[in-house]
């Protein structure tokens, strides 16, 4: 577990990512770097013991911004794989200047798709499968997209689709169906509001569900 910490916060200095960006910034034009649609930043929040009084989101922790397939690749196989971390902690893929957080103007008003993962495996998968969905623009609705979130629990991992407008149902069910798809999940999705959430106040099976 400290060891996956202490590579996920040396991310910009990993050997393999350093590479990947002195390719993107110097490469020759017959290797030139694969230019994604937009910027995209992978975060992480790695939790101990929370210390009395604490604000959530204190060990929340920005790693990297890219913007290529290479360093995409670079990252995800040497830091941002669910399977290199044991509990406790949190793998972010959020749009650049976006914040994983309720608070942050893109959050604000939205709310999440969540699909729960009994196996590791199924975790790996639905997080690699949805992170090149992200960083390859296949939801139409794409600008309602903050980011997703993998999430590693002793209870349970879980992965959750974070987008901008809670209140829109038609977009909201035009991803979470769009989603469903992408990681082949055959059982109920549901949708939440943030808000429902800072109310401590869910609503029972979500808002929506597809």
């Amino acid at each position: 577990m400290a060891e996956v910490e202490a590579a996920t916060i040396a991310a910009a200095e990993t050997p393999e990512v350093v590479a990947a960006a002195a390719a993107a910034e110097g490469a020759p034009a017959a290797k030139a770097p694969h230019k994604l649609h937009r910027q995209w930043a992978f975060w992480y929040d790695i939790q101990s013991k929370p210390k009395p009084g604490a604000a959530w989101g204190t060990s929340l922790r920005k790693a990297y911004t890219f913007d290529t397939v290479e360093e995409f690749w670079g990252l995800y196989d040497q830091i941002f794989r669910p399977s290199k971390v044991t509990v406790n902690a949190d793998f972010h893929l959020f749009k650049a200047g976006v914040e994983p957080k309720w608070e942050d103007p893109e959050c604000a008003n939205g709310g999440k798709w969540t699909v729960p993962c009994s196996r590791k495996t199924t975790l790996e998968n639905m997080w690699l499968e949805t992170l090149m969905a992200l960083i390859g623009e296949q939801f139409d609705e794409s600008e309602e997209i903050c980011g997703v979130v993998a999430s590693v629990r002793q209870r349970g991992d879980k992965l959750a689709l974070w987008t901008r407008t809670a209140s829109n149902e038609a977009v909201q069910v035009n991803i979470g169906k769009k989603w469903k798809e992408i990681v082949d999940y055959n059982d109920k999705m549901v949708y939440s509001f943030h808000d429902d959430a800072k109310r401590e106040k869910p609503s029972r099976g979500g808002r929506y569900n597809v």
